[in-house]
């Protein structure tokens, strides 16, 4: 009997239990997708949870029209993404984060973009605070939108913090990298002088065209680099306001005006106790000036950069030191050398970097007399002279490296007056690279009687090409450095 009586009391749970499992079905797809969706997602506890543990990553990016969505699981949010990215949409953004209670990620160029939509909770939000892959490289004020160029911290947002922040480098890298920028700057401009000593003749247009490589890369670097990185300093909104809006542009005139002033001088002394103002060494010892310059600032910004940042930006500015060693020791090869492209009979000229002694002037080891006595300003160097030259320049981002490894505890990017040096030394030196690349190198050498003037069609054509590569591979690489 007992059992009997059970057995329609156990009959109904159960018919009670099927009952609740389809009103509940029912009702998830009667509800909007909207609603389904909040509800698949989490309670907003779990979601807290989910940013601190598990929301990493969104990815399968797209666009809606001109707004950007990506995925998390199952779930659609969007991103607000600055407009340089909406045409260039990356499939997915990294290292996913929290500020205050504001969701975000990391897109490839380091900065922040925020995920709407995603609830965090306060408490939770304050331990999830993170700021890129090593927690140190995005600024913790709500709103801000950071990067680092040429090494140096911008921050964008309604409250830009100048304060110097702690962060944890790693050394151990930064000194071996050290050694490997040290032999790519030996590698560029040590590599044209032995070029130029083994090219038979017959190759010499490769000289040529490797020249005016060099030529399109100090141009750049003059134009694309430094004067957009002095402008970015001197306008750092740290320094305050700065009443003269052209200060940048004043102090690359003055580099401009020091250059032809030094090389002016130079020529009225070599006429005035020689009898000849060919002083080729000159200008190429003004050109290694302001590459040195800047080389040095290279270094340091180098890296100073946050560990998130620093691989990247190393890797472009070892190509950044090779490219500029090519230009720099093409012209020091060049020093005291004949026209190679030049027609029979071609009158030699000085006009220019790498403009051209006598006739009859080789390079030779250990010779530094190659040229009649009388004409000491068109004599050639000797090789032991070039190397070390080229060596100067090689060394001169290591050493920044070196000074930047020294004050890494120390160092702070949006300083009024780290910015006003940097600042001030970029724009010195982008004049210098003006004056040099524009005057001497581009014009010397195509227009006011230099080698490329009575070139053969073809190899000014190749030439022409050099110049150009030169030109947009150092833009290219303005981007990141």
């Amino acid at each position: 009997m007992i059992r009997s009586r059970g057995t329609p009391v156990a009959l109904l749970v159960a018919a009670c239990l099927v009952c609740q499992f389809f009103l509940g079905v029912s009702a998830y797809f009667t509800v909007p997708r909207e609603r389904r969706q909040a509800t698949t997602t989490a309670p907003p506890t779990v979601t807290a949870l989910a940013a601190t543990e598990s929301f990493t990553a969104v990815s399968e990016c797209h666009l809606h029209q001109t707004d950007a969505y990506c995925m998390f699981g199952s779930s659609e949010f969007q991103v607000i993404v600055p407009p340089t990215l909406t045409s260039d949409l990356p499939a997915a953004f990294t290292d996913c984060h929290s500020h205050g209670d504001t969701a975000y990620c990391v897109a490839p160029d380091g900065s922040d973009v925020e995920v709407v939509g995603y609830e965090v909770e306060t408490n939770d939000a304050v331990e999830g605070d993170s700021h890129g892959e090593d927690g140190d490289d995005q600024p913790s004020e709500e709103g801000q939108n950071c990067h680092f160029h040429a090494g140096v911290e911008h921050c964008l947002g309604s409250e830009v913090s100048c304060e110097r922040r702690d962060r944890d480098y790693n050394i151990g890298l930064r000194v071996g990298l050290l050694f490997v920028m040290l032999a790519a700057g030996l590698i560029g401009s040590v590599g044209p002088i032995f070029l130029a000593m083994a090219l038979p003749h017959k190759f010499s247009a490769v000289f040529s065209i490797v020249k005016q490589f060099g030529t399109g890369v100090i141009i750049s670097t003059a134009f694309v680099h430094l004067y957009t990185h002095a402008t970015m300093m001197l306008t750092n909104e740290c320094l305050g306001e700065v009443r003269y809006e052209a200060t940048t542009s004043a102090i690359v005139m003055a580099g401009l005006f020091v250059s032809f002033l030094i090389e002016y001088i130079s020529h009225r002394v070599a006429k005035r106790f020689w009898g000849t103002s060919e002083n080729e060494a000159m200008a190429v010892l003004i050109l290694e000036a302001g590459i040195i310059f800047h080389s040095i600032l290279i270094g340091i910004t180098v890296v100073v950069a946050g560990d998130s940042y620093f691989v990247t930006l190393f890797i472009v500015i070892i190509f950044h030191q090779m490219f500029e060693g090519i230009a720099l020791g093409a012209r020091i090869a060049a020093i005291g050398t004949r026209t190679r492209t030049g027609s029979p009979g071609e009158k030699a000229h000085a006009h220019g970097l790498g403009g051209h002694a006598s006739a009859d002037a080789t390079p030779t080891l250990g010779d530094d007399t190659s040229n009649d006595a009388a004409n000491p300003g068109g004599k050639t160097l000797s090789l032991p002279k070039k190397l070390l030259m080229a060596i100067a320049f090689a060394i001169t981002t290591p050493i920044g490296m070196a000074i930047g490894i020294g004050v890494l505890d120390t160092f702070n990017g949006n300083d009024p007056a780290t910015l006003w040096a940097l600042g001030t030394l970029d724009a010195l030196s982008a004049g210098i690279l003006v004056w040099v690349g524009v005057v001497e190198m581009w014009a010397g050498d195509w227009i006011f009687g230099g080698e490329m003037t009575h070139s053969p069609p073809l190899v000014t054509a190749l030439a022409f090409f050099g110049l150009i590569a030169g030109m947009v591979l150092m833009s290219f690489l303005g981007k990141w450095a």
